[in-house]
């Protein structure tokens, strides 16, 4: 395979594993695309979100974050605050009986859903230690070939966001009811704190 190609591949192999996890991110993506409720914008800011960090990553950012250690615990402290704040609201939506589903309920802003996108890619150290200095440290390892291995990174995020999005409209069956989104929200709510517990644990 050429050169080129091959870390393009690598670039895109090694994202998709760091973020086709279980998170808060992922979660709240999956909500936006089960309502049917801005989930373009959703994962274009995600996307474009993961984007600028793996770029800004390649371009030396992460070196900067690395020595100074304390933009990660600022930044752990408030991503768990949030969390917890967001687990809040979704263990009340799973605890409070409702004749309607979301997609049957009024919309949201959309300044809101992106403020808390935004919010949830931010205030995650993770992000930071996945894209800009785990990723951006992969792509300079390749030398010249970085901006191609931090073109297949980017590229995997975006086909995974659209993929979670997008998708997500197949499983709207299994939604028709008030009783299965409050599972999902329960189980969104232990995500939450379970983040949030890990990141003041660490």
């Amino acid at each position: 395979m050429h050169p080129g190609l091959l870390a393009l591949a690598s670039g895109f192999a090694t994202a998709i594993a760091l973020i086709a996890v279980i998170g808060a991110q992922n979660a709240f993506v999956l909500r936006q695309g089960l309502r049917g409720e801005h989930v373009a914008p959703v994962v274009l800011t995600c996307a474009l979100a993961d984007v600028v960090l793996i770029f800004a990553g390649i371009v030396g950012f992460g070196a900067l974050i690395a020595a100074h250690p304390g933009v990660v615990t600022i930044a752990e402290y408030g991503g768990a605050a949030f969390l917890v704040g967001y687990a809040v609201i979704a263990a009340r939506r799973a605890l409070r009986p409702g004749t309607l589903t979301p997609a049957e309920s009024a919309p949201t802003r959309l300044s809101g859903v992106l403020t808390t996108a935004l919010a949830l890619t931010f205030l995650n150290p993770h992000v930071y230690l996945d894209t800009v200095i785990l990723l951006g440290a992969l792509a300079n390892d390749h030398g010249t070939l970085r901006w191609m291995f931090g073109a297949g990174a980017a590229t995997a995020s975006v086909v995974w966001f659209s993929t979670l999005g997008f998708g997500a409209a197949r499983l709207r069956g299994l939604f028709a009811t008030p009783a299965t989104w409050r599972v999902l929200d329960a189980a969104i709510a232990v995500i939450m704190i379970t983040l949030a517990a890990l990141l003041l644990l660490q």
